[in-house]
């Protein structure tokens, strides 16, 4: 190692080893300009040893109560820079900077002050949002750079550099699908929780007609899995859902490209869903499948009407979901709305731009890439 580039870490306190964002867009594409990436995460003798030229490590550190044990960590392998990708992580990154003279770039994915909103009584909430927001600030301003998935991110970095590299997906290649007449089965991409929107789905579900399915091609992460199932019996829709569980990236948008119709059902009243810029939306586009989501979320409104691939409702009002789904019954107009996502997702949606966004700030912070091409991905 002496004498060589020093690597860009990818510094992790919750996402997974092979996390979309975090490492086969934003690692893959550091990876993709000759950079050394390696990413440190949680996980165990099961994670894979490189993912999209990004070497992986793992981790058993506890969030909070961790945090000193992964600045020291991460401080060990003597990077140029470290991308991080949560609170807890960005503080350990600027811990390990001190340690080790890296540059720190903090990666936001998500509206942190309003993080607290949903486990707090309202009045404390006030007070909650303003000392997250001073933890982001006195971070930001520690930081070198502050990268955001999505717009509305960073009014809580004032005084930070702001780049914005948004969390669009890799332009399609595969043509967009065919629709054609027959019972619609509706699909969900990612992780699933209650507050996106199950309930609605199952209840929307029980509106359409008796041939319409619902797949959710992911897994539950908030525990609701098994109030999901006993919903869908007690909807008599229990032969007509099917969950296939987490699948391999490619697996997964194999089996949302065999749906007719993607959902995108953010539940109101978080900031977060307000804000949304979902992976899912995009992977959607690219599949060419029209979008049902919620008129409330900004960002993801302004997609479908600049691209015109979906319909806008209320994600609260299950008649309204079905009403949208019997308006998409027509092949010819989800196939017209498909392909205007899909050629939406090769243009000004696509993740290319974002990439080129991603690569030129670590230019301009000074961080040498090893080599020209894709960097070889390498234990340290």
């Amino acid at each position: 190692m002496d004498g060589a580039p020093r690597p860009v870490l990818l510094l992790s306190a919750a996402h997974p080893p092979a996390d979309t964002r975090v490492v086969r867009k934003e690692g893959a594409a550091l990876a993709a300009a000759g950079h050394r990436v390696v990413h440190l995460a949680p996980g165990d003798a099961t994670a894979p040893a490189a993912v999209e030229g990004v070497a992986i490590r793992t981790h058993r550190h506890k969030r909070l109560r961790g945090l000193l044990a992964l600045a020291r960590e991460a401080a060990a392998l003597r990077p140029a820079a470290i991308h991080a990708s949560e609170p807890d992580a960005w503080l350990a990154a600027l811990l390990a900077a001190r340690r080790c003279g890296a540059r720190v770039v903090l990666d936001v994915h998500e509206h942190y002050p309003s993080r607290l909103d949903a486990r707090l009584p309202a009045p404390l909430r006030p007070l909650a949002r303003a000392a997250i927001r001073l933890a982001c600030r006195a971070m930001g301003r520690a930081a070198d750079a502050v990268v955001v998935a999505k717009d509305g991110l960073d009014d809580a970095f004032p005084g930070a550099r702001i780049v914005a590299v948004r969390n669009y997906a890799p332009a399609p290649v595969a043509p967009p699908r065919r629709h054609g007449p027959g019972p619609l089965t509706l699909g969900h991409l990612g992780a699933m929780t209650a507050g996106r929107g199950w309930g609605c789905m199952l209840e929307a579900l029980a509106l359409c007609p008796p041939g319409t399915r619902l797949r959710l091609v992911g897994r539950f992460t908030d525990g609701s899995e098994a109030a999901f199932h006993a919903r869908a019996a007690a909807l008599g829709l229990a032969g007509r859902v099917e969950v296939t569980g987490w699948l391999p990236q490619p697996e997964a948008i194999e089996r949302l490209r065999g749906c007719d119709i993607a959902l995108v059902l953010f539940q109101p009243r978080e900031e977060n869903h307000r804000l949304a810029l979902p992976h899912k939306l995009f992977d959607a586009m690219a599949a060419g499948l029209p979008v049902i989501a919620p008129a409330f979320a900004e960002e993801v409104a302004a997609v479908l009407r600049r691209s015109g691939c979906g319909l806008l409702v209320d994600s609260a009002d299950a008649s309204a979901v079905a009403r949208a789904v019997a308006a998409l019954a027509d092949p010819a107009r989800r196939q017209a709305m498909g392909e205007a996502g899909w050629r939406a997702a090769r243009g000004p949606f696509a993740w290319e731009g974002e990439a080129a966004r991603l690569r030129a700030l670590y230019r301009g912070l000074g961080i040498r890439p090893a080599g020209t091409g894709p960097a070889r991905a390498a234990g340290l």
